[in-house]
């Protein structure tokens, strides 16, 4: 039962009650009794990947004729959420299944979703998708790695870095760009097959402030050849369109993730300062933790009931992309804060890595970050004022 005190919204049928109680059953079977061994490792078991495909787990909003579940968004933030409130937020596979798959299932030839996804629904493919590079984050007009038509093949070259799943995914959808004068029009993904070409190679699993089990890395393209069918779409161009079209799904995904972290972290609050006690009295009857905690639990009520709009507003096909930018920096931001609020009411346990809390915090920080810094999320909110 969530630490928070909100009705269900309507989206949330019964079958998405028997999918969560099987998500959290595998995360906590399957993960929680490995997670400190992936955090040593830098990354996951492989195995698991396909012990998620095995369970339905994994791509469950991609149809039943590509491998899914045939759900919706809903049935992929459900298990994203059931793995937040357990911590295990290292292990990939909302960005495999929530942000992956669905630019093949949008964009992809019905030859290339057939070849990719039901691998991708099984856990035999991991994939990744590589935006950032050394010179371009958030700017995705900035991209420097190019993809010529070389006959019926095309030549990718460049660098990608912060690539998340990136030690292990061999299915990378690659952002490229095929004509660097005409700026965002010039823009084209790719899906490469990393066991299928040569001059791929992957640089160190990158050493990170937190997320230790999820592998980040640098990839390498040098002079990869793509056959031309590799393209995603029916041309050249489009693919700045296609980020800006899918990107809300991953920042309401971030926001997903933020108050499933911020339950967890609530909820492992509660029982520390109820076991705790100093000059004799518990922790929780102290009025600073009293009103500390009250802070927190509305600001996380408000939290929730406004991602759980979004989810409903995304599956209706209604979700701006001013509103995913607010969920994904207000959600993230809000994360930060009371995590940083309840390891403060562990006191010195709580910067102890044996304590839950202290990974959460670790964990985070980067929530601000990726999938577009909060301040780009604030300026593409501003530009919806004078619209």
């Amino acid at each position: 039962m969530s630490v928070l005190d909100v009705a269900k919204p309507a989206w949330m049928t019964e079958d998405m009650d028997l999918l969560s109680d099987a998500a959290r059953k595998f995360f906590e079977r399957e993960c929680a009794p490995h997670y400190e061994k992936w955090e040593e490792d830098g990354l996951v078991d492989r195995e698991v990947w396909r012990k998620a495909g095995a369970a339905g787990l994994l791509c469950a909003e991609m149809p039943e004729e590509y491998g899914g579940a045939g759900g919706s968004f809903a049935h992929d933030a459900i298990i994203a959420y059931e793995r937040g409130r357990l911590g295990l937020d290292g292990f990939g596979f909302p960005l495999h299944s929530s942000i992956v798959a669905p630019y093949i299932l949008h964009y992809g030839s019905e030859e290339q979703k057939k070849r990719w996804l039901p691998r991708m629904a099984s856990g035999d493919l991991v994939g990744a998708i590589a935006m950032s590079e050394p010179g371009a984050g958030s700017d995705l007009q900035s991209v420097k790695t190019s993809a010529k038509r070389d006959g019926n093949h095309y030549v990718i070259s460049g660098q990608k870095t912060f690539i998340t799943n990136g030690q292990q995914a061999n299915l990378i959808v690659v952002v490229t760009k095929t004509d660097p004068s005409k700026g965002a029009k010039g823009t084209t993904l790719f899906v490469v097959e990393t066991e299928e070409v040569e001059g791929f190679d992957r640089g160190r699993n990158l050493d990170k402030i937190g997320l230790k089990s999820n592998d980040t890395s640098e990839l390498f393209f040098n002079d990869v050849r793509v056959p031309a069918d590799a393209l995603l779409g029916p041309e050249e161009g489009q693919g700045f369109y296609q980020l800006m079209e899918q990107l809300p799904q991953e920042r309401l995904l971030i926001a997903i993730q933020a108050i499933a972290t911020i339950e967890l972290a609530l909820e492992e609050t509660l029982d520390y300062v109820r076991q705790r006690k100093a000059f004799g009295t518990r922790v929780i009857d102290f009025q600073n933790t009293q009103m500390k905690l009250a802070e927190c639990k509305t600001e996380a009520t408000i939290g929730r009931v406004f991602v759980d709009h979004c989810i409903g507003e995304l599956i209706e096909g209604r979700l701006t992309a001013e509103t995913a930018s607010m969920a994904k920096y207000w959600l993230s931001d809000l994360q930060c804060k009371i995590v940083d609020e309840c390891l403060q009411l562990h006191g010195g346990y709580g910067y102890m890595n044996e304590y839950t809390i202290a990974r959460l915090y670790r964990d985070s920080r980067v929530q601000r970050i990726y999938g577009g810094t909060n301040e780009i999320m604030k300026l593409l909110i501003a530009r919806s004022l004078d619209a």
